[in-house]
């Protein structure tokens, strides 16, 4: 059996993936339960995961934001299977970790970090889909330790519902990496929506725009928690990101031609050489 724990945009498109994709008996918990019986009646889950049924789950994925990580598995961390894999979706992994690890260890289960690398500017379990992970990547954090053989049968798992690239990371490569990739985009957007000019958008706006501030659109109570827990690495990356604005807009400002082409030419090839090298 396969628990999934809190049956959001995450929670809920892993319950729906996993029941469609896999053999497992797909049970599933949210502290709202009328979500936990929509996800029933739509069969996304076999029935709703109560605390006595997790001595029988294999698998327990807890979808929560980080502190709600933290606190469920601690306070379920004698209810667990032993030798089961409690695996959490968290968006930063050094705090989660840190704490759970020593947990997983004193009370006989593993515990493995994972974020799925796919999501939406929506939440809630009405916007989850069982291909929202179709082709995307998972990042897996297993602890010092775990067995390969555990890490495989996770990366089994991920790749039955969709991910096509596993990667494996620790906590510290993992933050410092989705401060850049994930968590300065969203602020970017989030500042970028402010001009008073974005009021007056329509009819001159086309994929720019909407790329651009489409992740504004975002669940402020889980981002402020995100951004808070990895404060270290997100404003190093924005008090890089001004002073490369600052570089534009000084040259701008002084009309200088030539070292507006240089900058412009200059990421312009870097944008090509990272997609060569990637793509």
């Amino acid at each position: 059996m396969i628990g999934v724990i809190g049956l959001g945009l995450i929670g809920g498109s892993l319950a729906k993936a996993l029941n469609e994709n896999t053999g497992h008996t797909v049970c599933g918990y949210d502290i709202d339960k009328t979500v936990s019986a929509r996800a029933k009646l739509l069969g996304a889950i076999e029935d709703e995961l109560t605390d006595d049924m997790l001595p029988e789950c294999d698998i327990v994925i807890v979808a929560l934001y980080p502190a709600d990580t933290v606190r469920y598995v601690r306070d379920h961390a004698g209810s667990f299977k032993k030798g089961s894999v409690i695996l959490d979706c968290s968006g930063i992994k050094r705090m989660v970790c840190s704490q759970l690890q020593p947990v997983a260890e004193k009370n006989g289960f593993v515990f493995m970090g994972g974020h799925p690398m796919a999501g939406l500017e929506h939440s809630g379990f009405g916007h989850a889909k069982k291909a929202l992970f179709s082709n995307a990547s998972m990042v897996l954090i297993p602890s010092n330790g775990t067995p390969i053989a555990t890490v495989e049968k996770i990366k089994k798992l991920c790749i039955s519902i969709g991910f096509t690239n596993i990667q494996i990371s620790s906590p510290e490569e993992h933050d410092r990496m989705i401060a850049f990739t994930s968590q300065l985009a969203h602020i970017i957007s989030s500042a970028y929506i402010k001009s008073g000019t974005a009021r007056d958008h329509q009819g001159f706006s086309a994929g720019s725009y909407k790329d651009l501030s489409r992740v504004a659109k975002l669940n402020e109570k889980m981002w402020t928690e995100l951004f808070i827990e990895n404060a270290d690495f997100l404003s190093e990356e924005i008090d890089g990101m001004i002073a490369r604005l600052q570089a534009y807009s000084s040259v701008i400002k002084n009309e200088d031609e030539k070292t507006l082409y240089a900058l412009l030419k200059e990421g312009r090839e870097t944008k090509e050489k990272i997609d060569k090298e990637y793509f």
